[in-house]
């Protein structure tokens, strides 16, 4: 190990650049957030976890500016799969 270095060309701050339309920020998150994420990442056989959750925060924005009869398609839409679903099990068990 040397006595001295010289840092006096050093830059601070992050190494790798951040594409365009991207920010670093430090934010607080709930433990089991994360974790839960950090999971379902995992058990997609990895990926960023960072990036389930920015697109999670997209579709709830999407979801929050959605008008009454958007929404009201996408409960049907989804109950009507969960009754495809339970009807179609149904027929196989009979």
């Amino acid at each position: 190990m040397k006595k001295h270095y010289d840092f006096s060309k050093g830059v601070r701050g992050a190494i790798d650049p951040l594409p365009p339309g991207k920010s670093r920020i430090t934010i607080r998150i709930d433990d089991e957030i994360l974790d839960w994420f950090r999971d379902k990442a995992d058990e997609q056989g990895g990926g960023s976890y960072q990036t389930m959750i920015n697109d999670a925060l997209w579709d709830y924005i999407r979801r929050r500016d959605e008008s009454i009869e958007e929404k009201l398609r996408h409960v049907v839409r989804e109950e009507l799969a969960r009754y495809r679903t339970k009807s179609s099990a149904k027929r196989r068990t009979k």
